[in-house]
């Protein structure tokens, strides 16, 4: 009785290996904030669908797409496509967007300064140094008329293409991860809200202005271009359900805004 007990015992157990084993693993890179946490809650979902995540959490914006490209990664979590885009231009990739997940609204955020509608002369602004992101951040100091872009500057906008100037503002370029470390420096930091959420800083209520989401860009589950695996799809149909996207508007508050 016991050698059959035993026997039992060790194919229930085989049974649930092979049942797990059946699984297929998807490793995916992202940011820790907010991707990794949105795909954490996907994989209640992702589960169900017969796919395991691995989440390989990353603390820059170059990592990422080289281990992608690489092979290393399936995909990865943690950018806007006109940051992937200026990245295959510059670093020869061949990576495409497998579809949108949310954006996170860029904010201006008080420093030394609170009153935007009092800009002190040479007031230091903080904007991000990456060339997507920069230009964002110019183009919300022009909504707020704090400067004038040269007409046709768009997407790679930087502090040479200011045209007007009326408070001499200083910009002042930093790692976009670092800025909200920065803010006692300076008067006022322009920050992605992701980056925001990790260093601490309250993005609902506290941004003194954010970009509309008529301007804002999305972030995209990132593959390499051709790769059209049927997980790859249902990862960016789960991301993007009504389940997800409940959960991620009672998370975030505001912060973290879902594109469907």
């Amino acid at each position: 009785m016991k050698k059959l007990v035993t026997i039992v015992l060790a194919l229930a157990l085989a049974a649930a290996v092979a049942v797990a084993s059946a699984n297929t693993t998807l490793v995916v890179g992202a940011s820790s904030t907010p991707h990794a946490e949105i795909l954490e809650k996907a994989q209640e979902y992702l589960t169900e669908k017969g796919i395991d995540l691995e989440i390989v959490i990353f603390d820059d914006y170059v990592q990422p797409n080289l281990q992608l490209d690489a092979g290393d990664l399936d995909a990865n979590y943690f950018q806007h496509l006109p940051y992937l885009e200026n990245f295959n231009e510059e670093n020869g990739t061949k990576l495409i967007s497998a579809g949108a997940v949310h954006y996170e609204p860029m904010g201006i955020y008080a420093g030394k300064s609170s009153d935007l509608e009092n800009m002190p002369d040479g007031a230091a602004i903080a904007v991000p140094n990456d060339t997507t992101n920069e230009a964002r951040a110019l183009a919300l100091l022009e909504y707020l008329g704090i400067i004038t872009l040269a007409e046709g500057s768009g997407e790679t906008a930087t502090a040479l293409d200011i045209e007007e100037n009326p408070h001499q503002v200083e910009i002042v370029e930093v790692e976009a991860a670092q800025i909200p470390r920065q803010l006692a420096d300076v008067d006022f930091g322009v920050i992605n809200s992701n980056y925001a959420l990790q260093a601490g800083v309250e993005v609902t209520g506290t941004a003194l202005a954010t970009e509309s989401p008529e301007v804002a860009y999305p972030n995209v589950i990132a593959i390499r271009e051709g790769d059209d695996r049927e997980e790859l799809k249902t990862l960016v149909e789960v991301l993007q359900s009504d389940e997800m996207v409940e959960w991620i508007n009672e998370t975030y508050q505001g912060a973290v805004v879902p594109t469907k």
